[in-house]
């Protein structure tokens, strides 16, 4: 299958960034947008910017870790799942096609004062113009980056002559009131502008036509929207100071209107001419990326074959290009663009929120492959930020919108059941929700009625292909473990079978084919010749396989249900897991897998000869003590069995406890001590005493608080304080 090309430079990709926000949001909304809040729709662009910037990070950071075409749509179908990409896709195809007319159709206004055109005249014109913009896509997007370069410029240097001339005779009178409609009107045409910034994101959909992505597409998304932003600023400040608001709040041209104010006829003509290119070449930037959602869904299997088809010369996707064209065309023919434009705007809005989650999301359960090179600062508080606000927006765009959303939301559930229903791909939440989320987004729990996986079809490493049915303990290698030998080291210190069963399992996107991954992988036959010096090392029969899938959760809960394992033994980093919407994977198989569970926590710690078990008060200490006492003589270290209670506690009551205890050590095979401490603090004296261990031994954590549960964000904070290494014990029976 043909690739698309990788030749979009940095430059070129801030130029199409900047392209699809330099066209109508400051050449012919300002003045309906003044009309809506007075001469603070300066203030209405700065707070609409801000409100985008979450979605811009967002983009950013999902756009490196999936660096392929298909943008905000691929995003939310791997975060999603299939139905609400599907849904995600038409609405944003939708929204950047009517935002694209739009450009064309208030070209118009434009071309009517360099050719006293009508309105009829001008649409045909429009048409022709979007002729040649489908060919410029057909031939080829380097040709599409350079021309925006040149377009972008001449329009940057124009808005940079306004605010010159602009900026310095502004009228103070000019700008009172303020306010027309309040607060609330400010926040409505916030709402209303926001659309203006939508292209900064736009270009995360041509990500896989980018060359070196990870850098060049946050750096151009950041710095456009940063470039934009002052420009948005600054010109309507300037055009709320120059041009009467009985003028400007029903011109449809106002840099026109501007200029000749400042400069006389001649030079207004000229505005007029740079406006009309930019306006074009916004909806070329608009064609681009539009035409790039039902390509990217095509390949999914969500919608017909014939939309994925790349031409064989010039590696662009001619049918996707060419159904955007013609789906533009009636539009400008027959729809009222500004209207519909505004509806489109309310599905942007909602994207963006999608956006935000999918970040949460992806970051909450860890997907094994989702590694983006760019991370998004201050999460999750800019990502909440960025919810919160666009829902504001949604509800203050009004009824007609909403009901626009819930349109597209029919249609793309109608096209998913027509086309993309057999696809076998399933979303990241729906693999990880918690069953809240699961409720309210799909049918049932996805384990209700599965079948069940067959192993021999997952691929497999070019090992012995085989896993041990008798094994004792299965440990599952997610690749992120400080040292895999450690961890597959205290998994055999728990096994009371013969066979511990190590199992490297890969997980790769849905689109991914999993033959492509594991071919003669090198790491995978170094970490199996590791293996094999560990089990002769320690005299102990480990099974070492690899494989990869595209289901991490269903292949492990497969190897416990297969193996019959005592024990599942994990690497973890102290995150308790437990989220009310979402969690990670390792939250899931806790609750999930028929056996028991341990997570070990590696702080580097090699050599295991003093061993501490810290229990809470209720715990099944017996079973505990067993474990312990078998991880200890595999080790041959000693146990310290510690109980740390509250300083008030009377010395009867902890002499009670430690006669308690050390009747339980009688039975232990290992030199064991018992240790009672009052403390007021006993995440730090556990911290402290742990330094004088090699290993810290606790139960399952006591649940965090709504925040933290919400999004899964906890730390087992004993675990998290600890000098020494830490495995953590969840005994089912």
């Amino acid at each position: 299958m043909k690739k698309l090309e990788r030749s979009l430079s940095l430059t070129s990709v801030i130029a199409i960034s900047i392209g699809g926000m330099l066209g109508s949001g400051i050449f012919v909304l300002p003045g309906i947008a003044a009309a809506k809040t007075g001469s603070s729709i300066w203030l209405a662009y700065l707070l609409a910017a801000i409100c985008i910037l979450p979605a811009t990070l967002s983009k950013s950071e999902l756009a490196t870790a999936m660096p392929s075409s298909g943008g905000t749509y691929l995003y939310i179908e791997r975060a999603f799942g299939p139905i609400f990409g599907t849904i995600a896709g038409i609405g944003l195809w939708l929204s950047l096609l009517l935002k694209s007319a739009f450009a064309l159709v208030g070209f118009g206004a434009y071309l009517s004062v360099l050719a006293n055109a009508s309105n009829g005249f001008s649409q045909y014109v429009a048409i022709f113009f979007l002729g040649i913009i489908l060919l410029l896509n057909i031939f080829g997007v380097k040709k599409v980056g350079k021309v925006q370069i040149v377009i972008v410029s001449i329009s940057l240097v124009t808005l940079s002559l306004v605010l010159i001339f602009g900026l310095p005779n502004i009228d103070p009178d000019l700008l009172d009131p303020f306010y027309t409609d309040g607060k609330m009107g400010l926040v409505s045409t916030v709402a209303f502008v926001y659309i203006s910034y939508a292209g900064v994101t736009k270009v995360a959909a041509i990500a896989g036509e980018i060359k070196n992505p990870s850098k060049n597409l946050p750096r151009a998304m950041i710095l456009s929207l940063f470039i934009m932003t002052l420009i948005y600023v600054f010109v309507a400040f300037a055009l709320v100071g120059n041009i009467p608001m009985e003028q400007l709040s029903t011109d449809l041209h106002p840099i026109y209107t501007i200029a000749t104010i400042q400069g006389g006829s001649t030079i207004g003509y000229l505005a007029a001419f740079i406006g009309v290119i930019t306006l074009i070449s916004m909806a070329n930037s608009g064609v681009l990326a539009a035409s790039r959602f039902p390509f990217a869904m095509a390949m999914d299997k969500l919608l017909p074959d014939f939309m994925g088809k790349i031409h064989p010369k010039y590696l662009t996707p001619v049918a996707s290009i060419i159904v955007t064209c013609i789906t533009m065309t009636l539009v400008i023919l027959f729809l009222d663009v500004v209207k519909i434009a505004k509806l489109a705007s309310a599905f942007m809005v909602m994207m963006f929120v999608s956006v935000n989650f999918c970040v949460i999301i992806l970051r909450e359960t860890s997907a094994q492959w989702y590694n983006p090179s760019y991370k998004s600062p201050l999460y999750p508080f800019v990502h909440i930020f960025g919810i919160v606000s666009g829902i504001i927006l949604l509800i203050f765009l009004g009824l007609i919108p909403l009901l626009a959303i819930l349109t597209i939301v029919i249609l793309g559930y109608l096209i998913y059941l027509k086309i993309g229903k057999k696809t076998a791909r399933t979303g990241i939440l729906r693999k990880y929700g918690h069953r809240p989320a699961l409720y309210l987004l799909y049918k049932k729990n996805r384990f209700e009625g599965r079948e069940p996986i067959d192993m021999t079809k997952i691929n497999k490493a070019v090992l012995d292909g085989e896993i041990a049915s008798d094994a004792g303990v299965v440990i599952p290698l997610l690749g992120n473990e400080k040292s895999p030998e450690m961890l597959i080291e205290i998994g055999a210190a728990l096994n009371k079978k013969e066979v511990t069963q190590a199992v490297n399992i890969t997980e790769v996107p849905n689109q991914t084919f999993l033959d492509a991954v594991m071919e003669d992988n090198p790491n995978i036959h170094s970490l199996a010749r590791r293996v094999s010096l560990l089990a002769t090392a320690r005299k102990v029969k480990i099974d070492f396989e690899a494989v990869v899938t595209h289901d991490l959760s269903e292949t492990i809960q497969e190897l416990s249900d297969q193996t019959h394992a005592d024990w599942m033994v994990m690497g973890w980093d102290a995150r308790a897991h437990k989220g009310l919407l979402v969690r990670n994977p390792i939250g899931w198989f806790v609750d999930h897998v028929n056996s028991d569970v341990a997570l070990f926590r590696d702080n580097g710690v090699r050599y295991i000869s003093k061993v501490v078990m810290a229990l809470r008060p209720g715990r099944k200490d017996k079973n505990f003590v067993a474990i312990a006492d078998r991880v200890c003589q595999f080790y041959g270290a000693s146990l310290t069995l510690l109980h740390v209670v509250p300083d008030n506690m009377s010395k009867t009551d902890m002499k009670t406890i430690e006669e308690a205890s050390t009747k339980l050590l009688t039975k232990s095979a290992t030199q064991s001590t018992v240790i009672v401490k009052r403390a007021k603090k006993p995440i730090e004296t556990i911290s402290s005493i742990s330094a004088e261990y090699d290993l810290l031994i606790i139960g399952t954590p006591e649940k965090g608080n709504w925040q933290n549960v919400l999004l899964g964000k906890n730390k087992d904070k004993f675990a998290d304080s600890s000098a020494c290494s830490v495995l953590r014990l969840t005994v089912k029976g």
